[in-house]
């Protein structure tokens, strides 16, 4: 899909995993769906299907005639506002360009053919169109678009739309995504004012592609040539959409508003009920972490989504929350791990050898940093889908050997990949710096010819010193690196923390400069992995890509997507994905760092959401709603502003 940039956006809980529709394309960006055929479905005598939605392997699990997802209250009552907070600052709402800091949300009036749920995986349902036509080899695909759906401006959305978003997308996208678009699509055809085809490529697997146009975000035709907008710049000129939010007001790189569009078209959709409850949404931007606490307690804005364990464990005694205005919750959360992590970049010269990467791992103590800086609230990830099934563990199985043995054969893989447990990250003691990993990583180094000289530092053969910095846009995580700065300098390497704003942080790490050795960010994936792993993962994009930072050219691994993308079955495809799994972690082109199985979130006492949420959403932002009196309480007691 076309992702947004890493800093676009303040990710919504909104759909589920895998899914693109409007409100999951920020932050963590546009995710591809891996959606196949379903469920519910009318097959004609010439074989062609008829459906509401799609599925990747099995039956969807809402029929055609459903009347609301089971996860929300489909009487939830309409109105209010919520607001959270954002770091840093934006000076654009064109998140799709390379240009610019895009603001949060930048996207969220707009909308896809296709949407997810969240109590699904590979599942995706009909919201700009009516139904979908394609053949079981799925070559093509016909959307029959909803011919009362329009943009926020009252003007029709019609193929027409749909044709020219896909053009401007796959001729201005970023890079990275419009390299696989050209790939997939042969052709686009308007067959008429609500009806509009598409023919994919012989040669590319077909599971995924219905999906994956089906995900692309429509943008006015009328809109985008009126303004004079282009996807490749920034511009203050928001978006117009079909979706249930629309653009309010802004203070550029401080606030902004969006309000709920009181003529949405599909307010009354079964797929809609129960959702998009809240009149507005506030973003207040803040420099640091330390000063939207702050903001926060004194009811500046009004969710929180704590990302800080020292906060959580030791911040919340404040009055709003002691005086039983403000809630602090810990709610469940089945999303598997984001992969956050230290990324390398492997476009830098020092970095090439694995031993060297691995040396620098091993100077992050998890256990130390989780039971000293994060009060034991943490899990340290090792996968690349960490917390699903979908990991790598053990020596490989004899199905995952038979995938990595042709490339073993073809001396792409080392033997050992067969046989060798999946890699783990390091275990250390609990003192900060844990002596028998410093004797292992100085003999990684010794043996990579990097050995100690007389000062102390670390030098090559060329007499270069072994120096790493690690780029950090955001005070709080002094406390986390400070301490494997510290570990480094004791292996003798010459490391830093280089502080720079969010700005700074943007043109640095953006395509084409790559200027950085280590930042925190994230090694993506999906539950079920499409042709986004190119960009994640992928060797053709590697010095174009927004998301495939380490900058990863591995010959291996793009045969193992390419594997990926082919799976034909579930069981193909967990087992595929574990293999990539394991030759990804082989790779070392991070150092993983943690996550949580819950959401450990604060806001002020006038929000409500269903008893069960579901498994792969938070979702406060969707399906939450006001609860009016308990905000009049909350103002008369001078709680919130």
């Amino acid at each position: 899909m076309p992702h947004t940039r890493r800093r676009a956006a303040l990710a919504l809980a909104a759909t589920g995993p895998d899914q693109g529709s409007a409100l999951r394309w920020l932050g963590a960006g546009l995710l591809a769906f891996a959606i196949g055929f379903g469920a519910a479905q009318a097959r004609a005598a010439d074989g062609i299907i008829t459906a509401h939605g799609i599925s990747t392997f099995g039956e969807l699990k809402y029929p055609a005639d459903f009347k609301h997802l089971d996860y929300v209250n489909p009487d939830a009552p309409k109105g209010g506002e919520i607001s959270e907070w954002a770091m840093g600052g934006f000076d654009s709402l064109n998140p799709f360009s390379v240009k610019g800091v895009g603001a949060a949300l930048s996207t969220v009036m707009l909308e896809s053919i296709l949407t997810g749920t969240s109590d699904e995986i590979g599942a995706a349902y009909c919201l700009l169109c009516e139904t979908l036509e394609y053949p079981e080899d799925r070559s093509w695909v016909i959307f029959n678009l909803r011919p009362e759906a329009k943009f926020s401006d009252g003007t029709p959305l019609t193929a027409d739309d749909v044709l020219f978003s896909y053009e401007t997308f796959l001729a201005k996208g970023l890079t990275d995504f419009r390299t696989v678009l050209a790939k997939q699509v042969e052709k686009v055809e308007v067959l008429d004012t609500h009806r509009i085809k598409f023919t994919f490529r012989a040669d590319f697997p077909k599971r995924d592609l219905i999906q994956d146009v089906g995900g692309l975000p429509v943008l006015s035709k009328a809109q985008y040539e009126r303004d004079g907008l282009d996807l490749e710049q920034s511009t203050l000129k928001p978006w117009i959409g079909s979706g249930p939010y629309m653009f309010d007001r802004m203070e550029t790189g401080r606030t902004l508003v969006y309000r709920r569009n009181p003529d949405y078209w599909g307010a009354d959709l079964p797929i809609n009920r129960g959702r998009n409850n809240f009149d507005t949404i506030r973003i207040e931007y803040f420099a640091d972490g330390a000063a939207a606490f702050e903001a926060f307690k004194s009811g500046v804005y009004t969710f929180r989504n704590e990302n800080s364990a020292k906060q959580w464990a030791t911040g919340y005694d404040f009055p709003a929350l002691t005086k039983g205005h403000a809630v602090k919750a810990e709610l469940p959360n089945g999303n598997k791990a984001s992969g956050q992590a230290f990324l390398f970049n492997l476009r830098r010269e020092k970095f090439q050898d694995p031993r060297v990467r691995e040396a620098i791992g091993m100077m992050f103590n998890f256990e130390w940093s989780n039971q000293t800086l994060f009060y034991g609230q943490y899990a340290r990830i090792n996968s690349v889908w960490e917390n699903s099934w979908l990991a790598a563990k053990g020596a490989p199985s004899p199905e995952e050997a038979a995938i990595l043995k042709p490339l073993v054969d073809e001396g792409l893989l080392p033997a050992s990949i067969l046989t060798d447990e999946a890699v783990m990250a390091p275990v250390s003691s609990e003192r900060q710096l844990d002596r028998k990993n410093l004797r292992a990583a100085s003999k990684l180094l010794d043996d990579a010819g990097w050995p100690v000289g007389a000062d102390g530092l670390r030098r090559n053969a060329k007499g270069e010193v072994l120096r790493v910095e690690m780029l950090n846009d955001d005070p709080a995580f002094d406390r986390v690196i400070n301490p494997v700065i510290e570990n480094l300098r004791a292996l003798g390497i010459d490391a830093l923390n280089t502080k720079v704003d969010p700005a700074q942080m943007e043109s640095r790490t953006r395509p084409p400069a790559y200027d950085f050795d280590l930042i925190t960010g994230n090694a993506r994936s999906n539950y079920i992995s499409g042709s986004e792993l190119k960009q994640y993962f992928g060797s053709e994009t590697a010095n174009v890509s927004a998301f495939n930072l380490m900058g990863l050219q591995s010959p291996a691994v793009d045969r193992l997507i390419d594997t990926v993308l082919a799976a034909g079955s579930n069981d193909e495809l967990t087992i595929a994905t574990k293999a990539l799994d394991r030759v990804l972690r082989a790779e070392r082109f991070w150092i993983p760092q943690w996550y949580k199985n819950t959401h450990t979130v604060a806001y002020y006492d006038m929000y409500a959401h269903p008893e069960a949420l579901p498994p792969y959403a938070l979702g406060e932002l969707d399906f939450w709603w006001y609860d009016a009196d308990k905000a009049a309480a909350l103002k008369s007691a001078g709680a919130i502003k």
